[in-house]
């Protein structure tokens, strides 16, 4: 049985997860069903959409879905971690208040005015640190390709000005932070000087002709010095990780794979099922090659249980069961069991077919860890944003039954998101299903990798030493007269 990723409709992400059941599996889902034929009814204008659009999915759009979304769950009671992280004297990221110049909300769950679709962006602001400078820092490089994309040269150029005005004057706020401040002394460094190139590119770009090949040139130029740079500042950050940071989970999940820590780098790589060739804008590809970081600090059991299951080759010639233009879906392994079959967690327990589960894990803005077991609706935080949002294109998230917070085992998704179907507010994935990750590199394949297409190969390439797995039980031992 697969479970489905999503009954996504215009408008709004209406997460449904329903399982799906007849004789020809996922495309059986009522759910699905009525989706894809919303979405054929939106082609027509979005202004005659929701004459059409039945009274739930109406219900769904207004935020009145939460009770439909929210139904039956396990009766094991939310295992919720809100003390201070008191070991590490550290906030987590979302609890500072100078992620950015927009509010928190905004920028890390994209549910306000502005949509932050950037992954590696994301990533930075998923960092448990908190150093105004660095994040204002931040928010001008990250404007800068926002400038870039636009042409607004001047505005790029100010931006750089900023960005180096900060590196300069603020340089020792910044490496106070630092496990170890000589080293982001020299990333700062770098960085001023990264900065010069792209400086140039963008002047090279205003005195150009627009429209001509001498300012495409030129952007090109100045969006990889900005790529430069921003990768140098993702470096700078996550040297403000305290040393020794664990994300709190608690102890009745020690019996389940966790990554514990940090993050980890998982690439893949996938052919087409009939041995054609992949399309991706116009070119043809024999092989879709993905790059995608796993987060510990944000979702420690999935991102483990995911990281476990790679390491072990669980994904490796596995095809993809669904592709429907929303998501991309795996994790469904041939035979009766819907997911992994593994020693269970003896809190959540085992599936029907003996499979290994892990409880659903949210971990919202401003707590010290996530909770477990329950939906941010069911928690009574309904529309709180999310540390990992799903405003990513090829946003990762866990599969699971749509009336069992804890059914997930092996089962995952890429999300295709559009801004332009989620608008700004509308986002009800967030808070309901744990997003774990983001494709780094290589997202544009999902567009064309389609149903029983292939991963020939799955492997975790860097993160492996945040990789917990659950300690086997040692062996008790036995008086011998007890034998007798």
């Amino acid at each position: 049985m697969k479970f489905s990723a999503l009954a996504l409709i215009p408008i709004t992400y209406a997460a449904a997860f329903a399982p799906c059941s007849g004789p020809v599996g996922c495309k059986s889902s009522t759910v699905l069903r009525s989706a894809q034929k919303d979405n054929q009814e939106q082609q027509g204008g979005l202004a005659d959409f929701w004459k059409h659009v039945d009274p739930l999915k109406q219900q769904v759009a207004t935020g009145a879905a939460t009770a439909f979304l929210a139904a039956s769950m396990w009766a094991s009671p939310a295992s919720l971690v809100g003390l201070p992280d008191v070991a590490n004297n550290v906030d987590h990221p979302a609890m500072s208040p100078f992620v950015s110049v927009a509010n928190a909300k905004e920028m890390a769950s994209g549910t306000g005015s502005r949509v932050n679709k950037d992954p590696d962006s994301l990533l930075r602001l998923g960092l448990p640190i908190n150093n105004k400078e660095v994040r204002g820092l931040q928010t001008s490089i990250e404007t800068i390709k926002q400038d870039i994309g636009s042409k607004r040269k001047s505005a790029a150029l100010d931006g750089v000005k900023k960005s180096r005005t900060t590196i300069n004057q603020k340089a020792s706020k910044m490496t106070a932070s630092c496990r170890d401040a000589s080293v982001c002394t020299e990333i700062l460094g770098k960085m001023s000087e990264g900065l010069d190139p792209l400086e140039s590119a963008l002047r090279d770009s205003s005195d150009a002709f627009q429209g001509s090949e001498q300012e495409r040139t030129a952007l090109d130029k100045a969006y990889k010095a900005q790529d430069n740079v921003q990768k140098l500042l993702s470096t700078l950050e996550e040297q403000m990780v305290p040393a020794g940071y664990k994300t709190p989970v608690p102890e009745e999940y020690s019996d389940l794979p966790q990554l514990e820590g940090g993050r980890a780098t998982v690439e893949m790589v996938l052919k087409k099922g009939d041995g054609g060739k992949f399309r991706v804008e116009g070119k043809l590809y024999d092989k879709a090659e993905m790059k995608m970081v796993i987060d510990g600090f944000n979702a420690p059991v999935t991102g483990g249980n995911f990281i476990d299951l790679v390491d072990k080759g669980f994904y490796n010639n596995m095809n993809i069961q669904r592709s429907d233009g929303f998501v991309v879906q795996t994790g469904d392994p041939d035979g009766p069991a819907d997911g992994y079959v593994g020693t269970p967690s003896k809190t959540v327990g085992k599936g029907k077919h003996g499979e290994r589960l892990i409880p659903l894990e949210i971990f919202v803005v401003g707590d010290k860890g996530p909770f477990y077991e329950i939906t941010i609706e069911d928690e009574g935080r309904g529309g709180a944003a999310t540390t990992l949002p799903f405003s990513s294109y090829g946003a990762m998230g866990w599969a699971r039954e749509e009336y069992d917070a804890n059914s997930g085992s092996s089962q995952f998704f890429w999300l295709l998101f559009d801004s332009d179907l989620t608008p700004a507010g509308k986002n009800v994935l967030d808070g309901r299903y744990p997003c774990f990750g983001y494709v780094v590199e290589g997202a544009d394949f999902l567009a064309d990798i389609k149903e029983d297409d292939v991963i020939v190969s799955a492997k975790v390439t860097d993160g492996m030493q945040y990789l917990k797995r659950a300690e086997k039980a040692k062996p008790v031992a036995v008086p011998a007269e007890a034998l007798e």
